[in-house]
């Protein structure tokens, strides 16, 4: 074990938090190192509700997906931003590059609100068409402009 630096929690750890934490009220299955975690969410008092669903595999990252409603139909033609990848609709939510997600980290106190908030600013684009979420989409990442959102 290496002093200081915190241990990656297992994909049953994962799953005990996510149960546990109401925040992620919802059921999951847990196989072989592997979890899926299915949820509802509703960004604001006003807004709809989603099915989400978390994937991960132990030694991985979170991923994250919008099962219903479907996000492109609500979009109509226009592209969403911030998403890993469209069909299934990926979640943006950190860029894995620069490790803004550790496996150290719970899912539950960090993806289900990240997602959270992503759905807040998909609402919000689809009545201005400005994303405000700020961030970086994956492939527009350059280290050398580090602090450009």
């Amino acid at each position: 074990m290496l002093y200081g630096r915190p241990k990656p929690l297992t994909a049953a750890q994962q799953y005990l938090n996510l149960r546990a934490n109401p925040i992620s009220l919802g059921q999951g299955s847990l196989r072989a190192g592997r979890l899926t975690w299915r949820y509802l969410a509703t960004p604001s008092t006003l807004s709809r509700e989603y099915g989400m669903r978390i994937e991960f595999a132990q030694g991985g990252v979170p991923k994250t997906y919008v099962d219903a409603p479907d996000l492109q139909a609500l979009a109509g033609e226009r592209p969403i931003p911030h998403l890993y990848s469209r069909n299934p609709p990926q979640l943006c939510l950190y860029l894995p590059r620069i490790y803004e997600w550790q496996p150290q980290m719970r899912i539950d106190q960090t993806i289900v609100p990240w997602s959270v908030l992503w759905l807040f600013y998909f609402e919000e684009w689809l009545l201005s068409d400005e994303w405000k979420g700020g961030g970086m989409h994956p492939g527009d990442y350059n280290p050398r402009r580090r602090n450009a959102a």
